[in-house]
């Protein structure tokens, strides 16, 4: 037996056999060398280790290096639970060149091509980003995790796309679907217990098919034009009714002022009317008089200079002379 195994040895190595009472302690050797290789793991700080003991799940261990079971006894498998993973529709990266990422140049209109509420198709590129929060529920409780998630995003927006007008999709409903979207792309998965957690969905191109594409150039373009009208006569409104307004309120407080001035005015002849009246009423005679020589006192000055001219002179006599003495 001995000579066989001798035998043997030689045809397969070119050195000579080891004794035969060494062979226990080689394989002892052997046995300690594997058994320590398949008894430590390390974990990298972006990932966390799901340990096994004969298929059953024991325990959830963080970043760092951690102990097993040796020989297959506890299994790790490891997931990237604090990493950002994203899937992307209907276009694909292949990688970054230059610090610009490069995109293929293939077209996946399977996943993009879409129908809206109004029956137009649009081609609608977007990005579903994720992140792992249960290790072991994305692990064990849903066979491929990322194909399910991929199937509920695409489902999912072909019909939040399909309740919307198209115009709306191209225009004023993109932050409005995105947040749609994730919210039921987060129920569907939760109820299917995948230990996923959708962070956003970002929509990237929204735009028609090639083949129609003028035609919405030239939409756009009106309501473009539609816009600037609008916006034009806001800012027209805006700038003329605050200065109607102001002009209105002004003629309003010169009116009342004047109305007060002549209010006023009225109130003061009349009390001045009613003083001289009684005045009068006391000493007829007096107040008479005092009316006259105010009333002369208000008129000669306008009458300017009196002249006096007999029939047979030539030159004028100064009679009075009522205009105001100059200064020298």
């Amino acid at each position: 037996m001995n000579r066989n195994i001798k035998d043997q040895w030689q045809k397969a190595y070119p050195y000579p056999m080891p004794p035969v009472t060494a062979l226990p302690a080689i394989a002892l050797v052997i046995v300690i060398v594997i058994g320590v290789l398949t008894s430590v793991y390390t974990v990298q700080p972006e990932e966390r280790a799901v340990v096994k003991r004969f298929g059953a799940v024991i325990r959830i261990t963080d970043p760092g290096l951690h102990f097993r079971l040796p020989f297959g006894i506890e299994q790790a498998q490891t997931v990237a639970t604090e990493r950002v993973l994203k899937e992307e529709f209907g276009f694909r990266s292949i990688g970054v060149r230059d610090g610009r990422t490069r995109y293929s140049e293939r077209t996946f209109e399977d996943e993009s091509l879409m129908l809206t509420g109004d029956l137009n198709i649009i081609d609608l590129e977007w990005v579903v980003q994720y992140r792992i929060n249960e290790p072991v529920d994305f692990l064990y409780k849903i066979r491929e995790p990322q194909r399910t998630l991929r199937d509920i995003s695409e489902s999912v927006m072909r019909r939040v796309v399909g309740n919307r007008l198209g115009a709306d999709v191209l225009t004023v409903a993109r932050v409005d679907m995105q947040e749609q979207a994730r919210e039921e792309i987060q129920r569907t998965m939760d109820q299917y217990q995948s230990g996923i957690h959708v962070i956003t969905v970002e929509l990237q191109d929204v735009v028609p098919p090639a083949r129609v594409q003028p035609a919405y150039n030239e939409v756009n373009e009106a309501r473009q034009e539609l816009e600037r009208s609008i916006n034009e006569a806001r800012k027209r409104f805006n700038q003329e009714i605050p200065r109607a307004r102001g002009s209105a309120l002004r003629r309003i407080a010169e009116a009342e002022g004047y109305a007060t001035e002549r209010i006023n005015r009225a109130k003061g002849e009349s009390t001045r009317f009613s003083a001289v009246l009684k005045e009068y009423r006391e000493a007829p005679e007096v107040t008479r008089t005092r009316l006259y020589l105010e009333t002369i006192s208000d008129v000669l000055p306008a009458v300017g200079q009196v002249l006096a001219v007999q029939q047979d002179q030539t030159a004028p006599l100064p009679l009075l002379d009522l205009r105001p003495a100059t200064k020298p």
